[in-house]
């Protein structure tokens, strides 16, 4: 019950600056007591303050070992340079990125967390991001909606992999 109460509190951007594959994971290893409380970016100081809260434990100022407290960002290709490579579909773990091999690709701004995962795998650096908060960060710029439809697009993305990895098992299995 614990880990739901934390992973709730996470913003959902799935984006490993905690040091943990998602926020799910992250919020198992608070509930754990293997991770401290202050180590989500996008969650800012708000964020810690919520985790102080749900685990007795004290606030803490937000590690900058992992990041800084920013304006909420979203990605954009620039699509003249965009060769379609598809490595940054396959980073963007909300599926915010849309496009097909050798085409251009573009992001679903809506959809997008920010999670800057798709930067370093485009190998022609047409990725930037943009701020779409102004001056506001951490859960000031994250509203509990976008959050909750971050963490839906989240898992269908999983579930869309595992049908995916199953469809490819059974294929190779009948070789």
């Amino acid at each position: 019950m614990i880990v739901r109460a934390i992973l709730a509190a996470l913003p959902q951007t799935q984006c490993t600056r905690c040091g943990y594959p998602d926020c799910a994971g992250y919020a198992e290893a608070i509930a754990a007591g293997a991770a401290d409380i202050n180590q989500c970016p996008p969650g800012g100081a708000e964020g810690v303050a919520r985790l102080a809260k749900l685990t007795d434990k004290a606030i803490l100022p937000l590690n900058p070992e992992n990041g800084l407290e920013t304006p909420r960002h979203v990605a954009w290709i620039d699509e003249d340079w965009c060769i379609g490579c598809t490595l940054c579909i396959k980073a963007c773990p909300v599926d915010a990125i849309v496009g097909a091999n050798k085409k251009m690709h573009t992001v679903i701004e809506a959809d997008c967390t920010g999670c800057e995962l798709c930067i370093p795998v485009c190998p022609l650096d047409c990725i930037q991001l943009e701020n779409v908060s102004g001056t506001k960060t951490g859960w000031d710029a994250w509203p509990q909606a976008l959050s909750d439809t971050a963490l839906q697009a989240y898992e269908a993305r999983k579930v869309r992999l595992e049908r995916l990895a199953e469809v490819e098992a059974t294929r190779l299995n009948q070789l």
